[in-house]
């Protein structure tokens, strides 16, 4: 995934995360929470408006900029802690400056603290997905990790298979054998968790959701969602949106 590198104040960043203050047991928790891959407890602790989050200081007298430079250190913060934890230092560093990036376009306050849960839940499942991989084979792992990583695109057998060196046969016994899962139905399995999360957790539309999630039509992203939730993508949303209901699937 080609990441956006050119930051606003990506320098601001590296200079001052040292000198952050705020409330330090709280904080590390939280951070601790989204180590640990815990999507329940680190949505829970989300459910607070970033923009009325207490302990922010005043890095700026713009209401804006400030809440800017606080999302970009909580960036940072969350790359740092995932790192230790084992999470890729490229992989922790390029989403940090993704989500950064992002704010720094973003016009008002509701919408940076509308991605601040995207972007906390976003490292926590990556976080979860790694705690899991030590139970599986080589060949199942490297499966997992491209599902996670190309999910907005169309994922068949073949590409898995090509990707591991083995015959789509041999990969989808295998893989069958130990996530007890189809492979196709497991590819379902984790669009519909994405979804079921944007939905909670982003203003996207359903049409852009479905088509970011690379299914074939709006009508069959909510055919499925429907099959696997009970609801429909509407219905998912005005019931959860922006909870703590979050998919551990």
């Amino acid at each position: 995934m080609n990441i956006p590198q050119e930051l606003f104040y990506q320098q601001y960043v590296r200079r001052e995360i040292e000198a952050y203050r705020a409330p330090y047991e709280p904080e590390s928790e939280f951070y601790t929470y989204v180590m640990q891959g815990n999507l329940e407890k680190v949505a829970e602790l989300c459910q607070e408006t970033f923009a009325s989050k207490s302990g922010l200081g005043c890095l700026s007298n713009a209401p804006l900029q400030n809440l800017k430079y606080h999302f970009a250190i909580t960036a940072a913060l969350l790359a740092r802690y995932c790192i230790e934890g084992g999470l890729e230092v490229s992989e922790s560093y390029d989403l940090s400056d993704y989500y950064i990036h992002k704010a720094d376009q973003m016009q008002s306050l509701e919408s940076i603290s509308a991605l601040h849960p995207v972007m906390c839940l976003d490292y926590a499942s990556r976080m979860n997905h790694l705690r899991h991989k030590g139970a599986y084979s080589r060949p199942v792992c490297l499966c997992l990790e491209y599902i996670y990583d190309h999910l907005h695109t169309r994922i068949t057998v073949p590409d898995l298979a090509a990707h591991t060196g083995l015959s789509p046969n041999y990969l989808s016994r295998l893989f069958h054998k130990e996530t007890g899962s189809r492979i196709s139905e497991y590819i379902q399995d984790k669009k519909i968790e994405t979804a079921r999360n944007m939905l909670c957790y982003s203003d996207y539309t359903i049409s852009t959701i479905a088509s970011t999630l690379a299914f074939p039509s709006q009508s069959y992203f909510t055919e499925l969602f429907h099959k696997k939730t009970g609801k429909t993508p509407r219905e998912y949303r005005m019931e959860y949106f922006r909870t703590t209901h979050v998919s551990t699937m």
